[in-house]
């Protein structure tokens, strides 16, 4: 694949920064992309190598920018069948099994989604220079559901604003333990690392975390257990395990924040990312994208209404 070559002209009134100007001129690539292509030596300025994205432009500047083909990332794709909700050129969306890590890390070297989705899509664009499905949002690996997945620089740029932006709707089903203070509640508790055990997360004052937002409402309830639906309006890391248990009602089989020996026959804890809306790059309206409750919760449902 040979590299991509696009030439701009900066034609002012006002002077500008070089890579606030690129950044306009190439909307997929974020400023840290653009600063990146510069550091690397791959923009010129009438026919010289720019070293500083903060060189100021005065007008009439011929720019010349070379992209070069994402570099291979190391990744071996894996032929992991896929639960696909949507795709096309842009992303996909995808129905992640519990279970399944989403990306790379310690110990899941293999295996994972980002495994999965280069396995589906070998010749993937990829994020950031490299060839590898971009990350947008995340799902821990015992929850299921709705995830989307950036198939190229602009598209994952074009989501990570909408997430950023608090514009995407996330809805969960979570089955607790217990029954909250009350049927539909609003919980405002930041989240930071948890000071005993770096492994975990915790509720925490607010200058020692972030801001985490959450909302539910009641929609099942039986003697023990009561089935909810949570909407996340901010992004924290395990935020609705931590919300549900802070306000006395853990989730089911969460051993991390609930009960050590879970309270129904459940080998994953009973979260799953039911709803996503947003909007697709270069569209104007959201869309709704649902994942099917895995059979292993509707069992679990079905034998709490038959007791």
């Amino acid at each position: 694949m040979s590299d991509r070559v696009e030439t701009f002209r900066f034609k002012g009134p006002q002077p500008e920064r070089l890579d606030k100007f690129l950044t306009t001129c190439l909307p997929e690539f974020s400023r840290a992309r653009i600063q990146g292509l510069i550091d690397d030596g791959f923009v010129e300025i009438n026919g010289q190598t720019a070293r500083k994205g903060g060189i100021k432009l005065e007008g009439g500047e011929h720019l010349r920018v070379r992209i070069p083909p994402p570099q291979p990332s190391g990744l071996i794709p894996e032929a992991i069948p896929l639960a696909i909700l949507f795709e096309n050129e842009d992303l996909l969306i995808l129905n992640k099994p519990a279970g399944m890590v989403v990306h790379p890390a310690a110990g899941h070297d293999s295996g994972t989604l980002v495994h999965a989705v280069l396995g589906h899509d070998p010749e993937i664009e990829g994020i950031g220079g490299e060839e590898r499905p971009g990350i947008v949002h995340r799902l821990d690996k015992d929850t299921s559901g709705v995830i989307v997945i950036a198939k190229n620089e602009r598209a994952h740029r074009w989501l990570t604003e909408q997430f950023k932006a608090r514009q995407v709707e996330k809805t969960y089903l979570a089955l607790v333990d217990g029954k909250p203070p009350t049927p539909t509640g609003r919980i405002e508790a930041p989240i930071g690392r948890d000071p005993h055990d770096r492994k975990k997360m915790a509720i925490v004052r607010p200058e020692k975390g972030r801001e985490a937002i959450s909302e539910y409402k009641t929609l099942e309830s039986f003697p023990r257990h009561t089935l909810l639906e949570v909407h996340p309006f901010t992004g924290r890391t395990h935020q609705i395990r931590l919300h549900c248990a802070f306000i006395g009602c853990p989730i089911v089989a969460d051993t991390t924040y609930g009960y050590r020996k879970p309270s129904l026959d459940l080998h994953r804890h009973f979260l799953h990312a039911w709803r996503l809306k947003l909007t697709l790059p270069g569209e104007s309206k959201a869309r709704l994208f649902e994942a099917p409750l895995p059979h292993e919760l509707i069992q679990v449902l079905e034998r709490l209404r038959n007791r």
